[in-house]
């Protein structure tokens, strides 16, 4: 499954791959993480609070191919996406491994994923160094075998989604 998940609307009117999942996050009921690690414990798996993030992260786990939008704040994601991302946490398990000399969370059932990360905004120089770093360290935990960076600016967003959703359809 290939998947585009958003923090504001995007036009994708030119889509005609059926296959594609869109979720644009700023329209769902999302909730903070609290950190109770039920999803490890209670309900392996599944998170305790029911909202909307427990039809989401599903659709993390099942893709293939990825496209997260999200405007920069800080260096970092924006609040939606942010959120969203560590209420993914029950895709993983409790149980630690060694990958790449490094402790990772044991996956649970998620697929390898080739992932475009697509930051807006007004950005700086200092902002995408630390984007591109903050990324490069969730590729792992997000089960990334591939990934790529790119910035754009709020006004040319649209156009670069259309750009690198139309290369999907190409493969």
């Amino acid at each position: 499954m290939k998947l585009i998940m958003t923090d504001r609307p995007v036009d994708l009117s030119f889509l005609k791959d059926e296959a594609v999942k869109y979720i644009d996050l700023s329209s769902l009921r999302i909730a903070n993480c609290v950190g109770c690690f039920g999803c490890w414990t209670k309900t392996p798996g599944k998170c305790v609070i029911r909202d909307d993030a427990t039809w989401v992260y599903p659709c993390i786990a099942a893709s293939d191919t990825v496209l997260y939008v999200s405007r920069l704040c800080y260096g970092g994601y924006d609040s939606v996406m942010k959120t969203m991302l560590e209420r993914a946490i029950p895709v993983q398990q409790a149980f630690i491994r060694i990958y790449k000399g490094e402790t990772h969370h044991v996956q649970r059932a998620v697929m390898p994923k080739k992932a475009t990360i697509l930051a807006y905004g007004d950005i700086s120089s200092e902002e995408k160094e630390l984007f591109r770093k903050l990324v490069a360290r969730n590729a792992a935990n997000m089960n990334f075998e591939s990934y790529e960076v790119r910035f754009t600016t709020e006004a040319m967003l649209n156009d670069v989604v259309k750009d690198i959703v139309e290369k999907w359809e190409k493969y």
